[in-house]
C-alpha cells in the first residue's frame, strides 16, 4: 500500500514536470513567431490635383470616396484675368502680323508718290535756301549786311539740305521697301505673341481638372465659389491599384530580411494574404533609436524602414490600412488566389 501512493506520488510529479516543460515550448514557440511577426501599413500613391492661376471653383463633380477613371472632368474652374489676357495677347498677334505683312509687301504706290513728291519738294527748297545764303554772303562781304543776317540764312540753308537729305531716304526706303533686319523684327514680334497665346491658352486648359490617372478621391478642400490661388490643393487622388506595405523594424529583428527577400503580408482587414518581395531597406533616423536599458553587452539599436511591394496585382487594400510581416516561402502562384479575397 505504502509502495502505490510512492508511486503515485512519483507520477504525479512527473505529469506537473511534463505539464511545465509543455507550457514553456508553447509560450517559446509562441514567442518566436510573435518576433516573426511584423506589424506595418499599406501605402498607395497619391497624386494632388491644383490649379495653376487664381480661379474661382465652378463645379466639383466627384465627392469623397468616388473612384474616377483617367480622363474623367473633376473639376471646372473660372480665371476671368486669363480670358482677358487671351484677348490682349490676341490683339497683339493681330497687329505682329500686319507689321509682318507691311514689311515684306513694302510700301503701297500712294506712299511711294507721297515719299517722292517730299523729296522733290524738299530738294526746291534747298535750292532756293541756297541762292538765298550766297546772295547775303556776298552782301556781308561787302559790308552791307549784318552778321546775324547771314548766320541765319547759313542755318535755313543747312536745314534744308538735312531735310532733303531725310525726304530722299524716306523715298528709297518706299521703294526699295523695309531692310532684312526689320523685317526679321517683325517676324520675332510676331513670334513672340503667338507665343504669348499659346501660354495663356494652357493655362485656360487648366481650368477643367481630370484625373491623371484612375484612382479614388480621398480629399477635396475647396467648396464651389470659394476662390482659389495658384498652386492650392483642390484635390487628392489615391492610386489603389499601385499599393505597397511599410514597416518599421528594430534592427535586431530584421535577421532573415534583407532587399529581395521573399515574405508574404497579410491584411487582417480584407483577410489577404500576399506574396511580397522586400525593395528598400533605409534606417529612419537618429530620433527612432532603442536605447540601451542594460549596464553591459547591449547597443544602441536602430529602426530600419522596411518596403515590401506585391508580387501579385492586388485590390480592395487601401493606404492605412494594417499589415502582417510574416517570413514565409510563399511565391506568386501559390497565394495569389487568396489576393482576391
Amino acid at each position: 500500500m505504502k509502495k502505490n501512493r510512492i508511486f503515485t506520488s512519483i507520477l504525479a510529479i512527473a505529469l506537473v514536470i511534463m505539464a511545465v516543460i509543455a507550457v514553456v515550448i508553447t509560450v517559446g514557440l509562441s514567442r518566436t513567431s510573435k518576433e516573426e511577426t511584423l506589424e506595418g501599413q499599406a501605402e498607395t500613391t497619391d497624386y494632388r490635383l491644383s490649379s495653376k492661376v487664381p480661379s474661382r471653383v465652378m463645379e466639383i463633380r466627384v465627392k469623397e470616396g468616388d473612384f474616377v477613371h483617367q480622363g474623367d472632368t473633376l473639376v471646372v474652374l473660372e480665371a476671368p484675368d486669363i480670358e482677358a489676357k487671351l484677348s490682349q495677347a490676341t490683339a497683339a498677334y493681330d497687329a505682329a502680323r500686319a507689321m509682318v505683312e507691311k514689311a515684306h509687301n513694302g510700301a503701297r504706290e500712294e506712299d511711294i508718290q507721297a515719299a517722292y513728291e517730299m523729296w522733290q519738294k524738299s530738294k526746291a527748297a534747298v535750292e532756293v535756301t541756297e541762292k538765298t545764303f550766297n546772295r547775303v554772303q556776298r552782301l556781308f562781304e561787302n559790308g552791307v549786311m549784318a552778321e546775324q543776317k547771314r548766320d541765319e540764312a547759313k542755318a535755313q540753308y543747312d536745314a534744308a539740305i538735312a531735310t532733303e537729305k531725310a525726304a530722299k531716304a524716306k523715298y528709297n526706303m518706299a521703294i526699295n521697301g523695309a531692310r532684312k533686319e526689320d523685317k526679321s523684327l517683325a517676324l520675332a514680334q510676331a513670334e513672340r505673341a503667338k507665343g504669348a497665346i499659346a501660354e495663356v491658352n494652357s493655362y485656360i486648359k487648366e481650368t477643367v481638372l481630370t484625373a491623371t490617372a484612375d484612382g479614388l478621391v480621398t480629399e477635396i478642400f475647396p467648396e464651389i465659389g470659394e476662390l482659389v490661388g495658384t498652386g492650392a490643393p483642390i484635390m487628392n487622388v489615391s492610386v489603389v491599384s499601385d499599393v505597397w506595405f511599410t514597416f518599421n523594424i528594430r534592427e535586431d529583428r530584421l535577421k532573415g530580411y534583407s532587399i529581395g527577400t521573399l515574405a508574404e503580408v497579410y491584411i487582417p482587414a480584407t483577410d489577404q494574404t500576399i506574396p511580397v518581395r522586400i525593395t528598400l531597406m533605409k534606417d529612419v533616423g537618429s530620433f527612432a533609436v532603442w536605447k540601451a536599458t542594460k549596464a553591459l553587452d547591449d547597443l544602441d539599436l536602430k529602426t530600419f524602414e522596411v518596403q515590401a511591394h506585391p508580387l501579385v496585382p492586388v485590390s480592395g487594400i487601401m493606404s492605412g490600412m494594417s499589415a502582417v510581416l510574416r517570413k514565409g516561402t510563399a511565391t506568386g502562384n501559390e497565394t495569389g488566389k487568396n489576393c482576391k479575397k
